[in-house]
C-alpha cells in the first residue's frame, strides 16, 4: 500500500507542476523569426580602407555594434553571432518596418570625437573634431595612474592636428560618441603634441575597458556586405507555428494510445513520464534562455521519437520474460537489466551526434544540436530511470501481477 501511496504521490506533484508551469512556460518561450516573422541576414566584413585581414576583436566589437543598433529599433533580443574570420549573422525576430532597420545594420560604426566649440548653446556637441580612422589601430588600451585608478591610453596618427585641437579645447569637453550616442566627455586639461593622450573618468576597470575597445573599434571601422538573407512574414510564421504545433498535438496523441494499446501498465506509466520529459525540456528550453525555431521544434519531437523507443525497447524486453514464464516481479528485473545497455548504447551514439553537430555546424544547424543534446540527457532521467522507478513501485506493491497487465496473452506465456 505505501509503494501505491508513493506512486500516487509522485504522480501526483509531477502533474502538479505541470499544470502550475507550463502556462508560464509557453508564454515565456522566445520564438525565432521562422516562427514569428522577421529576417536573417548573413554580412562579410571587410576594413573600410585597404584590403587588410579583418582582426577577431574588430570583428566581435562590431557585432556588438550591430546587436546595439537593432536594439535601438525596439526589437525583441536580436541575436547576433560571429562565424569564422570575417562574418556576422543577425537575426531579428517581430520586425515590421524591415527595409529601414536592415539599411541601419549594415552602416559601418561611426565613432567621432565632438566638442562644443563654435556651436550654439543648445546645440551640444555639435562639432566634430576626429573621426575613428585618426586613431593608430589597436593603440587604445587600458593604463593605470599611480593611485591605480584606469585610464585609457590611445595615440592618434596625426600629431600637428591632434595638438592643434587639444590646444585650442583646453579646459573644455572632448566628447566621444559611437553612432550618435555619447560615451564620454572628458576634459582636455593640456595640449597633446607628442600624439599620445590618456582618457581619465572611467570608474571601473570593465568601464574603461570597453571604452577602449570602442576606439579601437572605430580605428578599424568595418565595412558590411550582405551574403545572404532570409525574410518569414508574421502571417507565414504564424500559420507555421499553428501547423507545427497541430501536428504535434495529433502525433502525442497517437503515441500516446498507442502505448497504452500495445503495453498496458508499462505503456501508462510511458504515457507519464512522455509527459514528464516535455515538461522538463520546456523548462530547461526557458531556462537557457533560448528561441524556438522550426528545426528546435524538429529536434524537439526526434526526442520525443527517441524518448518512445526507449519506452518500447523495456516494455518489449518486460514482455519477452513474461513470454517466457517469468513471474511479473523477476521478468522486470530482467526486462530492465537486458534493455539497459542497448538504450545508453543508442543514448551515447546520439550523444556523439549531437556534439558533432554543434561544434561543426553553424546557425539553424547548432541550434538543432542544442535541442537535441538536452533532449537525450532529459530521457535518460525521465524515461529511463524514472520509468523504471514508477513499474517498481506498481509491481512491487503485489497488486498488478497478471501478464495482460503488461501486454501479454496467457496463451503466449511458455512454461519453464
Amino acid at each position: 500500500m505505501k509503494r501505491l501511496l508513493t506512486f500516487v504521490l509522485v504522480v501526483v506533484v509531477a502533474f502538479g507542476a505541470m499544470i502550475w508551469t507550463s502556462p508560464g512556460l509557453l508564454n515565456s518561450t522566445k520564438l525565432g523569426l521562422d516562427l514569428k516573422g522577421g529576417f536573417e541576414i548573413l554580412y562579410e566584413a571587410q576594413p573600410l580602407t585597404g584590403s587588410g585581414p579583418v582582426s577577431k576583436e574588430s570583428l566581435i566589437e562590431t557585432a556588438k555594434s550591430l546587436e546595439d543598433r537593432a536594439n535601438k529599433t525596439g526589437v525583441s533580443e536580436p541575436e547576433v553571432t560571429t562565424e569564422g574570420e570575417n562574418r556576422i549573422r543577425i537575426k531579428i525576430a517581430g520586425v515590421s518596418d524591415e527595409a529601414t532597420v536592415r539599411e541601419m545594420m549594415k552602416k559601418p560604426a561611426e565613432l567621432e570625437f565632438r566638442s562644443a566649440s563654435g556651436c550654439a548653446a543648445d546645440a551640444g556637441y555639435c562639432k566634430v573634431e576626429l573621426l575613428g580612422s585618426d586613431f593608430v589601430e589597436g593603440a587604445a588600451e587600458v593604463v593605470y595612474d599611480n593611485l591605480n585608478n584606469p585610464l585609457i591610453s590611445i595615440k592618434v596618427k596625426d600629431k600637428e592636428k591632434f595638438g592643434e585641437i587639444t590646444t585650442r579645447l583646453v579646459g573644455q569637453n572632448l566628447a566621444i560618441y559611437l553612432d550618435d550616442e555619447m560615451l564620454s566627455d572628458p576634459v582636455v586639461q593640456q595640449p597633446l603634441t607628442d600624439g599620445n593622450a590618456t582618457i581619465s573618468g572611467q570608474r571601473t576597470i570593465a568601464e574603461a575597458k570597453e571604452l577602449a575597445d570602442v576606439i579601437n573599434l572605430g580605428a578599424l571601422p568595418l565595412s558590411l556586405t550582405e551574403k545572404y538573407s532570409q525574410s518569414v512574414g508574421a502571417t507565414l510564421g504564424q500559420k507555421s507555428l499553428e501547423e507545427t504545433a497541430l501536428a504535434g498535438i495529433v502525433a502525442s496523441i497517437v503515441i500516446l494510445l498507442f502505448m497504452l494499446v500495445f503495453y498496458r501498465l508499462p505503456g501508462f506509466i510511458a504515457c507519464i513520464c512522455l509527459l514528464v520529459f516535455v515538461w522538463l525540456l520546456l523548462a530547461v528550453f526557458w531556462m537557457m534562455n533560448a528561441t524556438l525555431t522550426l528545426p528546435g521544434i524538429a529536434a524537439f519531437i526526434l526526442g520525443i521519437g527517441i524518448a518512445v523507443d526507449t519506452n518500447i525497447i523495456t516494455a518489449e524486453r518486460i514482455k519477452d520474460e513474461i513470454r517466457n514464464g517469468k513471474s511479473v516481479s523477476s521478468a522486470l528485473r530482467s526486462g530492465n537489466k537486458n534493455s539497459f545497455r542497448t538504450v545508453i548504447d543508442a543514448h551515447i551514439t546520439n550523444i556523439i551526434v549531437g556534439a558533432v553537430l554543434y561544434f561543426i555546424g553553424q546557425g539553424t544547424v547548432k541550434g538543432f544540436a542544442v535541442v537535441h543534446l538536452a533532449s537525450i540527457i532529459i530521457n535518460i532521467v525521465t524515461n529511463l530511470f524514472l520509468t523504471r522507478f514508477l513499474l517498481q513501485l506498481i509491481v512491487k506493491s503485489g497488486r498488478f501481477n497478471k501478464p495482460s497487465y503488461y501486454g501479454v496473452k496467457e496463451s503466449e506465456i511458455r512454461a519453464l
